[in-house]
């Protein structure tokens, strides 16, 4: 009872964090443990006199056969004390929240105004190893102690300033050249507010910072130490000389791939294009500092101590264990894997036997009482997670593959347990799913063993003799090599990534009900087994015939519920998502901070107009379809071609097919070389290509799209009744031109890049709604716009732009000031 006591309270306190994403969560909690507490056992003794039987019989095992009996075996003041628990976490979890505290420094943005550049001078000590960014440039997180503005909205600059905070710096990358954590530093640059997703599906910036107790970022130009006493030990400095001694035996990007598999992704600066194979092949787990190291780790130390007393493997367990921490960081995955191994370490010293869910339930607790905010890490969630299903579902699957080699079935087993514990969530956040992952899991997994010890035994190689670090890290240039080459090879196989658009929460809990559902119904049908087999002995066989005739139903309900399960899973995602594709019509205009970026969703067919850079197709593009469920174009568009293909169509066509792909034809040879990669790209997979002509019109179900001029470009939309005029950035005597054709008619939409707009096109076109694509609007075009009573909308202040026919435009961003009337 003491146990189950225990487990009641934990969950609760678990419970009560979640929660906290509902208003009032905590108090539904504590009222939901006084109505178990006071309301809940009448109802249910009533309910369970109602369906018994036979009222006078008596068996011994009905409490655990029938859950109403379960339940009333509990004291009632237990459900209101974990309606009490769940209460306080909730208030727990506010409590530790981050806020900016008075004199942070972000508040100093927020006294000058949001739109004005603010260019300081920092103070602060360096909080972690510099990172290099995507964009070529460092980024650390800086530990603020002074300011001096250098220009500002007062009259004069404030300097020295006492301040608070952490904050999010990128600067140059060679400016923090010999630099670490712990360094002081001042720098130089601009301060700016972080914003919340300007386009559907993006990462959402400021609620990262917020996360980590940061609200301001800062672009600096300028960076100088500030001298003090050197700073020469630290975890950095022992990670450091790991990662040195084995990228010196096994270069690039071998030796950063070991560094990661072994420390973590966090250690190292691994390659953006091996992190993105592994990660899109479902490898993530093995570059990320994760729960496997710390039990390879653990199981190696035992093994080789197991000639030692207890006493001897729970110390060099629990140093090995420290040392793991140390180098890794205190992440929430390693965390849990480490309370564990504490768990199991003194298990062994007590000579006592381990139970790992509880012991999974207890670390789970004791981390979140640690850190309560680490209820929404991603990392805590898959780790805790992965590990329950390694414990519920891999022995269950081992059983089904008893047929083969235990070492084969473990390697099979253990990628398809974690995976399906994991899938809902995975799911619900990044709306993708690997085809390939678990058959990538098993095929690689024992590459992961051999550069895993070894990239381990090298680490400890390394912090002895660096030498004999690298020795030991040159045995793993093959291994370390095949993992690349899967990853590459798998990651470019056609539908490596399928698209299943968001999911609600509603249906993230569906999807684990079902989960749950399966494993309460396996451990019920295996406690009624052994129940049965222990009524066979005792009775010896007298009552042969009334078990044996029960048992059948059972086996056969039991290989039905599987089936049944896997359906009702796979109809919650699939038929959702089919429901809304089919009936969706809407044309969104992306927030871009290059070329113009539009997406026509018409009933499950997908238009898209200009693909943009690399960076926004990665950023932009991909994640607003992957949330919308969409695995193919079905008419792709390059409206500015006519000056080379852009990198970011070779970018998408790698990740979706594209049907039916319309060039504005280049008219110089050398950019039609340029884009012959892509044009047989588009043919292998095979895409049709078509030159777009001037005055030829494509006809879609809902869209019709004219290219009216190749060289602006300008081209004429009509959707759904409502006429759309794209013209990209050209000079107003370009447009003196356009207008002088007379191909120009009455629109309702005018879409540009947000430069001047002459008075001769606007008087032409007499637009209803103009959008620019730009972060600012030419100001005295902006001002033509207002005197015309024009409806303006720009992406630097509203963000996306959603057009239904019923709804008319919907905006991503809350602007102040923005006229907010529809079309």
């Amino acid at each position: 009872m003491n146990q189950s006591v225990g487990v009641i309270l934990c969950l609760s306190y678990i419970l009560g964090l979640l929660v906290t994403v509902v208003p009032w969560g905590g108090l539904v909690i504590i009222a939901l443990g006084a109505g178990l507490s006071f309301a809940a056992p009448g109802l249910l003794r009533k309910f369970n006199r109602s369906f018994q039987k036979k009222p006078n019989q008596k068996d011994n095992q009905e409490s655990i056969d029938n859950p109403i009996l379960l339940f009333l075996t509990f004291p009632k003041w237990l459900w209101l004390m974990a309606g009490i628990v769940g209460f306080l976490a909730s208030i727990y979890l506010q409590v530790r929240s981050p806020q900016p505290a008075a004199d942070d420094i972000s508040k100093l943005i927020a006294a000058n105004g949001n739109n004005e550049e603010i260019v300081v001078t920092v103070r602060g000590e360096i909080a972690s190893t510099p990172r290099l960014t995507r964009s070529g440039k460092s980024q650390f997180w800086l530990e603020t102690v002074e300011v001096s503005e250098i220009n500002g909205s007062k009259g004069a600059a404030e300097v020295n300033r006492r301040v608070s905070g952490q904050l999010y710096v990128t600067v140059p990358l060679l400016q923090t050249t010999g630099l670490y954590s712990g360094d002081a530093i001042e720098v130089t640059g601009t301060l700016y507010k972080p914003q919340p997703p300007s386009n559907p599906g993006a990462f959402d910036f400021r609620s990262y910072l917020a996360r980590e107790g940061a609200f301001a970022g800062f672009k600096g130009r300028q960076l100088n130490p500030i001298p003090q006493t050197p700073n020469k030990w630290g975890w950095w400095a022992l990670r450091l000389r790991i990662v040195r001694s084995q990228v010196l035996a096994l270069g690039i990007p071998e030796g950063p791939l070991v560094s990661a598999i072994a420390l973590g992704k966090q250690a190292v600066d691994l390659p953006y294009d091996i992190r993105d194979d592994f990660v899109q092949v479902g490898l993530a787990h093995a570059i990320a500092a994760s729960g496997t190291q710390v039990s390879m780790v653990l199981a190696l130390v035992i093994s080789l101590t197991r000639r030692f007393s207890p006493k001897i493997q729970f110390t060099c367990g629990v140093s090995s264990l420290l040392l793991l921490i140390g180098l890794t960081g205190l992440e929430p995955s390693v965390s849990r894997a480490a309370l564990m191994g504490f768990g199991t370490l003194f298990a062994l010293v007590m000579q006592s036997k381990v139970k790992p869910l509880g012991l999974l339930l207890l670390a789970a607790t004791i981390l979140l009482l640690f850190n309560p905010l680490w209820i929404w890490d991603l990392g805590f969630q898959l780790s805790f997670l992965a590990t329950l299903g390694l414990l519920v579902t891999s022995p269950t699957l081992s059983k089904w593959l008893d047929w083969l080699p235990p070492t084969i079935s473990s390697i099979i087993a253990v990628p398809i347990a974690a995976s399906v514990w994991v899938l809902p969530l995975q799911l619900y956040v990044f709306n993708v799913i690997s085809p390939y992952c678990i058959l990538v899991n098993i095929i690689t997994a024992p590459l992961l063993w051999i550069v895993s010890i070894g990239g381990m035994i090298s680490a400890l190689g390394a912090l002895i003799l660096p030498t004999a670090g690298s020795a030991i890290a040159s045995l793993l240039h093959y291994p370390a090599q095949g993992l690349i080459q899967l990853a590459e090879y798998f990651s470019q196989l056609p539908g490596n990534s399928v698209a299943v658009g968001s999911l609600s929460e509603l249906q993230l809990i569906a999807l684990y009900g079902i989960i749950c559902l399966v494993w309460f119904w396996g451990i019920w049908q295996e406690g009624r087994r052994k129940r049965e087999e222990g009524r066979r002995k005792k009775e010896k066989g007298k009552k042969k015939k009334a078990v044996s005739s029960e048992l059948p139903i059972i086996n056969y309900f039991s290989w039905l519920i599987l089936p049944l399960a896997i359906a009702a899973f796979i109809g919650i995602i699939v038929i959702p998502a089919w429901q809304t594709q089919a009936n969706l019509f809407q044309v969104t205009v992306l927030a871009t901070s290059g070329e113009q970026v539009l997406v026509i969703q018409d009933r499950g067919k997908i238009i898209l107009v200009n693909s943009g850079d690399e960076n926004t197709v990665k950023f932009t593009i991909l994640p607003f379809l992957q949330q919308h469920g969409v695995n193919q174009i079905n008419v792709a568009i390059a409206a500015n071609s006519h000056l080379g293909l852009s990198k970011g169509w070779s970018k998408l066509l790698e990740r979706l097919p594209i049907q039916t792909f319309y060039d504005n034809p280049a008219p110089q040879p050398n950019y039609y070389t340029t884009n012959q990669p892509f044009l047989s790209a588009i043919q292998a997979r095979k895409g049709v290509y078509l030159p777009w002509q001037v005055n030829y019109e494509i006809n879609l179900e809902s869209a019709q799209l004219q290219l009216i001029d190749a060289a602006a470009p300008a081209i004429q939309l009509i959707i759904s009744g409502k006429s759309w005029l794209l013209i990209g950035n050209i000079e107003p005597e370009a447009q003196k031109r356009l207008v002088a054709t007379g191909n120009l008619s009455d629109i309702d939409i005018l879409w540009w890049s947000g430069d001047t707009l002459t008075t001769e096109l606007l008087q032409s076109i007499k637009p209803e709604v103009a959008i620019a694509s730009t972060k600012t609007i030419d100001p005295e075009t902006a001002g033509k716009l207002s005197q015309s009573g024009i409806q303006t909308f720009w992406t630097g202040r509203d963000g996306a732009l959603i057009w239904t026919p019923a709804e008319g435009f919907k905006t991503t961003l809350d602007s102040d000031g923005a006229d907010k009337s529809l079309l």
